[in-house]
């Protein structure tokens, strides 16, 4: 079971993460392509490349992340929401 919802249209992916998801199920992880990352709602919440320091997730932010990437998200304080653009 995964730890997010998810909505697809085309190349675009809505995707939810609850304010009471388990932070133990926010693994680091690579996805097969390349992503732009826009933080549509949420609070408290960081996301993390490889060897870089965490960045806090503002509604607006767009994070570029290359295919086979190591990355994760660090748990906030309420539900995140976030549009995926392959």
């Amino acid at each position: 079971m995964k730890p997010y919802t998810d909505i697809k249209t085309n190349n675009v992916i809505i995707r939810e993460f609850g304010d009471d998801v388990d932070p133990i199920e926010l693994k680091w992880h690579r996805d097969l392509v390349d992503r732009t990352v826009t933080i549509l709602e949420g609070s408290g919440w960081y996301f993390q490349k490889d060897n870089q320091t965490p960045i806090e997730l503002k509604e607006g932010v767009r994070i570029f992340i290359n295919k086979l990437e190591w990355h994760r998200v660090i748990k906030g304080s309420s539900p995140l929401k976030i549009q995926i653009e392959e």
